[in-house]
């Protein structure tokens, strides 16, 4: 249980931020930067959440609290990637979840003829909007683990979270019919 009296401590004023194992990193550490992408595009979901309903909805708040779940995982460093009680870490079946997801919304849906643009419907670009975010936490994410120990779990949510995304946008664009279709040099 997480029990937040104060919300400011003081601790980073000198650009430092506690990890879940007691160390500290200066806040533009790649670990810090990848957990604030992770952040970001949780945000950006929620503002997706507020344009959608029913299942659609359910399913977007249940993403985003995995992930809380991704961003504890990243703020926890070393190389064992078994959650336990006192340890999160995203496990392959939150992963499996969000394939089955991503199967189950795209089997209703028209193939694509064109990339599309982020259009349509404001649930639609709100949709883009979050997958672009989880993109650019991918790429946090990727170059952290570049560098240090990544779960491989998590890396796998990052990259179909983003698949996701782009297809509920399409589902919510009428499934599909109200996409946007890039037209490849169509202004020359």
């Amino acid at each position: 249980m997480v029990r937040l009296n104060r919300i400011y401590t003081r601790t980073g004023d000198d650009g430092t931020t506690g990890l879940v194992d007691g160390s500290r990193l200066p806040k533009h550490a790649p670990r810090l930067v990848a957990v604030g992408a992770v952040d970001e595009a949780n945000a950006a979901l929620g503002l997706a959440v507020l344009a959608l309903e029913g299942e659609h909805a359910a399913d977007c708040v249940r993403i985003q609290n995995d992930m809380f779940d991704l961003g504890a995982d990243l703020a926890t460093p070393g190389e064992d990637f078994t959650p336990s009680d006192m340890v999160l870490r995203i496990v392959p079946a939150q992963v499996s979840w969000l394939e089955q997801r991503i199967d189950a919304v795209n089997a209703k849906l028209a193939p694509l003829t064109s990339f599309i643009l982020p259009g349509g419907s404001e649930a639609a670009v709100r949709l883009h909007l979050a997958r672009t975010s989880a993109r650019a936490a991918e790429r946090a994410m990727t170059a952290l683990a570049a560098a240090e120990p990544v779960n491989p779990a998590a890396l796998a949510y990052i990259n179909r979270l983003s698949d996701y995304l782009f297809v509920l946008s399409r589902a919510v664009n009428d499934g599909g019919a109200g996409d946007v279709l890039w037209r490849p040099g169509a202004n020359r």
